[in-house]
């Protein structure tokens, strides 16, 4: 065998090996919000959701081209943020809460300055605000990020 043809079956035993493992993570990444693998682990789009969802999986929502999930199937702590947006406060942090959302990262449906607010999800056991967010339009949507704006859910209240 030649140098030349060693090579390139190297090279080739490379690609081969890099679509396997990006086609195991999206295998991973597409199963995720099928009710088994729901909670996802820290970091994970999904991360802090409950184990299972009466959402269809895969359900989309339409209008901003997220994923649904269901509110009964948030933490705990993003039901009492839920609660708390619904009755106006007070908030735990309210230099932070009830304050304009960017939306910088482009994740959520384009829409004018001030149009979004956020909320801050206690996140047990961390030292600051963590992580977790719940973001308001002013037409009333609510999204859930367990990532800190990485990905973002639609939520589907009262389900």
């Amino acid at each position: 065998m030649t140098r030349s043809t060693r090579q390139v079956l190297q090279l080739v035993g490379v690609a081969v090996v890099a679509l396997a493992l990006v086609a195991a993570y999206l295998i991973g990444r597409g199963s995720s919000g099928s009710g088994g693998s729901a909670g996802g682990s820290e970091g994970t789009p999904t991360a802090g959701l409950g184990r299972s969802s009466s959402v269809a999986a895969g359900a989309v929502d339409p209008v901003s081209g997220l994923k649904w999930v269901d509110e009964s199937s948030l933490p705990t702590q993003a039901k009492e943020t839920l609660a708390l947006i619904r009755a106006g406060g007070p908030y735990l942090y309210p230099r932070n809460d009830d304050q304009t959302f960017g939306n910088r990262e482009g994740l959520l449906p384009k829409k004018s300055t001030g149009y979004y607010k956020e909320y801050t999800v206690v996140t047990p056991g961390s030292q600051d605000r963590g992580e977790r967010r719940i973001i308001k339009g002013a037409d009333g949507e609510v999204y859930y990020t367990a990532d800190h704006y990485q990905s973002f859910r639609r939520i589907r209240e009262g389900r």
